[in-house]
């Protein structure tokens, strides 16, 4: 596999659509850090890992009246193309209704609270 975040995201969408309840992915810490985001956020219900040999990421996905709070997902950057942005230059989702999702020098964190600290990074993904 080439693009792991992709592979996430992308698991996630389909599970959101079929309504399932919970999704299990192959552990990263990249992984983690988007999922711990998007549970602080309010998009999942809940991540944690199991496994100690192999490891696994679960996650538990939210409904609203039989429809999925998650609308969109888009990865921005790929492998063949990074997409970087100083802090001034962070993209709004939404009109601010959603969230971009920014690897920094310190660490995989909301565009808004990379705005906060005035730094910039790789774009991951927009959440909506």
């Amino acid at each position: 596999m080439t693009d792991p975040i992709s592979d996430m995201l992308t698991r996630l969408r389909n599970a959101n659509q079929a309504l399932l309840p919970t999704i299990e992915l192959a552990h990263s810490k990249m992984k983690e850090s988007i999922a711990r985001i998007l549970k602080r956020e309010g998009y999942i219900a809940d991540c944690s890992v199991e496994g100690n040999k192999i490891k696994k990421l679960k996650l538990k996905l939210k409904f609203q009246d039989r429809q999925g709070i998650i609308t969109g997902l888009r990865r921005v950057s790929t492998p063949g193309l990074r997409r970087y942005v100083r802090s001034t230059e962070i993209p709004r989702v939404l009109g601010g209704m959603g969230t971009a999702i920014l690897s920094t020098p310190k660490g995989v964190m909301t565009g808004f609270e990379a705005q906060k600290q005035r730094l910039g990074g790789e774009v991951l993904c927009f959440v909506w």
